[in-house]
């Protein structure tokens, strides 16, 4: 089982001026360290249940830009992109951008948005949930169809676009991974059945993660969609670090039903909690195979 690092907090001593220096030392230590996966999240407040809205937020495709440009292995992404906050085609060239500038580590992790908030607060239009799960289905078609060989229009419900031209090519193959958060059973876990390589479950136990899965089996035998095509990650909410033999020991359960990757987030100083986690589980992790 792998290690993601999930990279959600920017309040941080001697912040601003401190902020690049400690995003790239606890990156460094991730990869050193064993690490595969490095995210931030996708918003530009701070949730207000982990703080204020007041509190630093980093925008996430920058972020992910400079990351690429002091890393090498780590697969680099946003846990998750909210739909509403980029058209598709410019998301597309974005993360292409990412892709090339990383060497073909940029995976496109999307969702359907949530924080009302920081739409109003920003003019950014916040349309109905169904809508939203609408435009992200039209995102996903538009995003592979740009970085297919076909450049040719796309016509929507909610957009149309004249060209679907991306060039430079990604220097992924196919293409960058995409990776679809939530556990929503009706739609999003079909979405992922049809257009995702990679789910991400918010899922508090082992039982509530085989629910979810035997779910989007259920959606991929309907696609006619082998799921073992299909990468298994969790977000692990709480602090492996306060009993790491028993966090490893709920891990064991997850990664017996095929959960392959499992995201954590820095509680307080990111760079001495993620050295912990590269010397305490990510090689206990590594074990459970």
């Amino acid at each position: 089982m792998r290690v993601g690092i999930h990279f959600t907090n920017f309040t941080l001593p001697g912040e601003p001026q401190s902020l690049a220096g400690t995003l790239a030392e606890t990156a460094r230590i991730a990869e050193q360290g064993g690490v595969t996966n490095f995210t931030l999240m996708d918003h530009w407040f701070q949730m207000e249940f982990a703080g204020r809205a007041q509190d630093p937020m980093l925008e996430g495709y920058t972020s992910l830009g400079y990351l690429a440009g002091i890393t090498e292995r780590m697969r680099l992404g946003l846990l998750v992109t909210g739909v509403t906050y980029r058209h598709p085609g410019l998301l597309a060239k974005i993360v292409t951008t990412l892709d090339v500038l990383s060497g073909g580590r940029a995976q496109l992790g999307i969702g359907a948005a949530w924080y009302e908030r920081e739409h109003l607060a920003l003019g950014v239009p916040y349309p109905p949930l169904a809508e939203r799960f609408e435009r992200l289905e039209e995102t996903l078609q538009i995003c592979l169809q740009m970085w297919s060989d076909d450049d040719g229009p796309y016509e929507g419900k909610h957009y149309q676009l004249a060209e679907t031209i991306c060039y430079p090519r990604p220097v992924s193959s196919p293409r960058p991974r995409i990776l679809i958060g939530g556990s929503g059973e009706r739609k999003t876990l079909r979405f992922v059945a049809r257009y995702a390589d990679s789910c991400n479950l918010f899922a508090a136990s082992a039982d509530d993660v085989r629910g979810k899965l035997e779910v989007l089996e259920r959606h991929c035998a309907d696609e006619g969609r082998d799921p073992a095509t299909i990468e298994r990650t969790i977000l692990f909410l709480g602090n492996p670090l306060d009993d790491p033999d028993g966090f490893v020991s709920s891990m064991a359960g997850v990664a017996a039903l095929g959960v392959e990757l499992v995201e954590l987030m820095p509680n307080g100083d990111p760079v001495a909690y993620t050295a912990s986690v590269v010397e305490r589980v990510v090689p206990a992790l590594a074990d459970l195979g």
